[in-house]
């Protein structure tokens, strides 16, 4: 796992906290499609202008953009698996990607974000993906979230999809000029496994698009990006939503505290409410590397032993969810909205009668 990086000079990266649109109340899949696409161009010159403003004011060039959890379509809510990634799934080879792809191209960064995907191998399926771009305009990673309350994850069709995509498919790594990037979604930045899996391949920096609550008091997710960065000894810019428009919730609910998170675990900055990239901070591959080879007592990664915690998941995973749960003979099967409340409470009694909870 060799790394490509041979220029560790300080970069910046950018959280891009701006306001995510829900499509629900537009009338048919041909007018969210225009809408994701105007959208896409939009963002170009709200980037464009926030890099040089840091380029000039911190002296080191914005190499790197994250933007938040599905800031394109929002989240699906009561509408069907089927007819949500009819409607808004990005394809592989779509005109979203292609989009995106000229934005990075032309800006000459790597563009880090979030979007439901579908997938011709799992017809009528949606995989909530994070993405990487790099400056060609090409799609160098792409991470489909596993551990989501509300949507399938590639657990649900585990043998079918290691079968398509291999378990590299399933914790990538995007080896490249500025580091090895890796993407966590919203939530599972609660998750350390996750997190650890991805350092364990490699990962240097975590691109974190998220839309969740901002508070001044310290929320679960700000605490878990500290952990997950000085655990791991890894950076992570963390984009938060500035709220979701289109929808009847209050705008602001999902808004600010956007952050960069420094392998330290030191917040080194933070944003405050609405459309803003202020979230921008230094990248020093060469100090994070220095101490991952350092023998420390604050190297908490090399003083990890793997095989030591290895039994006892093992021996722990008969009540939780299992895989291929969304498999009928040998088929993906979409189930209905109200499956997964019912898979959890399910997991919930199996763990009450196995004396863990």
């Amino acid at each position: 796992m060799g790394d490509i990086v041979t220029d560790t000079t300080p970069f910046s990266a950018m959280a891009m906290q701006l306001t995510a649109r829900s499509l629900e109340r537009l009338p048919d899949t041909a007018v969210a499609r225009a809408a994701i696409l105007e959208h896409i161009a939009e963002i170009e010159g709200q980037i464009r202008t926030s890099a040089v403003f840091v380029a000039q004011y911190s002296g080191k060039p914005v190499k790197l953009v994250v933007l938040p959890e599905y800031l394109f379509t929002s989240y699906p809510g009561r509408i069907s698996i089927p007819d949500f990634a009819a409607r808004v799934g990005f394809s592989a080879d779509g005109p979203e990607y292609e989009a995106l792809g000229g934005v990075a191209q032309r800006l000459g960064m790597f563009l880090a974000g979030n979007a439901y995907e579908a997938d011709d191998a799992f017809p009528d399926f949606y995989f909530q993906t994070s993405f990487i771009i790099a400056p060609s305009g090409e799609v160098v990673l792409r991470y489909r979230r596993l551990l989501s309350m509300f949507a399938p994850s590639p657990h649900d069709v585990w043998e079918a999809y290691l079968d398509k995509y291999g378990i590299e498919g399933v914790f990538p790594i995007a080896r490249t000029e500025i580091g090895n990037l890796a993407c966590i979604a919203s939530e599972e930045i609660l998750y350390p496994e996750i997190a650890r899996a991805l350092a364990l391949r490699g990962a240097e920096v975590f691109c974190h698009s998220s839309s969740e609550i901002g508070s001044p008091l310290a929320t679960h997710k700000d605490i878990a990006k500290q952990a997950r960065a000085f655990e791991n000894l890894a950076y992570v810019v963390s984009a938060n939503t500035a709220g979701i428009s289109g929808t009847a919730m209050p705008l602001a609910s999902a808004d600010g505290n956007s952050q960069v998170v420094d392998w330290k675990g030191r917040i080194v900055a933070q944003s405050g409410d609405g459309e803003t990239f202020t979230a921008f901070a230094a990248i020093d591959l060469a100090g994070l590397r220095e101490a991952r080879r350092t023998p420390a007592m604050t190297n908490y990664l090399a003083r990890q032993r793997p095989a030591l915690f290895a039994e006892s998941y093992a021996a722990a995973a008969e009540p939780f969810r299992g895989p291929d749960g969304m498999m009928d003979s040998g088929q993906p099967a979409v189930p209905d909205r109200d499956y997964f409340q019912r898979a959890q409470a399910e997991v919930i009694e199996r763990l009450a009668k196995a004396g863990v909870i």
